[in-house]
């Protein structure tokens, strides 16, 4: 795995709770914390990723990350869910709001219930885990959320109407919320990734000519995998960040 070779040493046993954390892009910040000493718990309606990633850091982390089976949609379980882990944790400094699926859907395939269940996926969840997590870290004396958006609602895209709504509306939470939560030493950024390349992607969507039209809009000419997404990460949850908040980091080779 090609995780930064930094250490973020005020990351050390801090609590980390990562969403959608057993496969892509997830996987690698769960690894990518667990790696830095922290303790991370992790959400996902995956059961059989998620065991196998647990199983294969157990042994090599000093706190091995504790996986909670559930499914971001049902809005009324994330508040004892959120309480788990913060007791797995020790308490939750540090949220990354990543789960996320960007189905494809024209314009005139698009229903209610369509629409509705795409904003359940990939942006409801994301206030709503936000909320429940909030008093853990006004307890700790602060803290940092990080949500996933992505360049796409700025790429044109016309098969992803509902998708890219819902992360052109992140950016809108992210910045409500920095501005709430600054009092409570509470910062929250948004991190919106370009094309990113992981198994799903290449099973569904991405194919060898879509990767070289993207690079070719890229300044850096090297397809940008999970990995990449880690190093952003650590650096917003970490002191290092510690004056940041209400902005987003575009992490796409230098498409924008």
């Amino acid at each position: 795995m090609g995780f930064p070779a930094a250490e973020f040493h005020d990351l050390k046993g801090r609590g980390v709770l990562i969403t959608g954390g057993g496969s892509g892009i997830g996987a690698a910040l769960v690894e990518g914390f667990a790696r830095q000493g922290a303790r991370v718990a992790f959400i996902d309606i995956a059961k059989q990723e998620s065991n196998s990633l647990v199983e294969k850091l157990a042994g090599e982390c000093r706190f091995p990350p504790v996986f909670f089976h559930a499914d971001l949609r049902d809005i009324s379980s994330l508040a004892a869910i959120v309480e788990k882990a913060a007791e797995a944790t020790g308490g939750i400094q540090v949220l990354i709001n990543n789960a996320a699926r960007d189905d494809r859907q024209g314009l005139e395939d698009v229903t209610p219930e369509s629409w509705d269940e795409n904003q359940a996926v990939n942006l409801k969840h994301v206030f709503f885990v936000c909320q429940a997590v909030v008093p853990f870290m006004k307890r700790a004396g602060g803290g940092s959320i990080i949500n996933f958006s992505s360049i796409a609602f700025m790429l044109n895209m016309g098969e992803i109407p509902a998708y890219a709504t819902a992360k052109a509306g992140i950016i809108g939470l992210t910045k409500s919320l920095a501005g709430r939560l600054g009092p409570d030493n509470i910062r929250v950024n948004a991190i919106l990734p370009g094309m990113v390349v992981t198994e799903r992607q290449k099973d569904l969507w991405i194919d060898d000519s879509a990767i070289a039209a993207m690079l070719k809009e890229q300044c850096l000419k090297q397809t940008l995998v999970a990995d990449d997404m880690v190093g952003p990460c650590l650096y917003l949850a970490s002191d290092c960040s510690a004056r940041m908040t209400a902005q987003t980091m575009i992490i796409d080779g230098g498409v924008f």
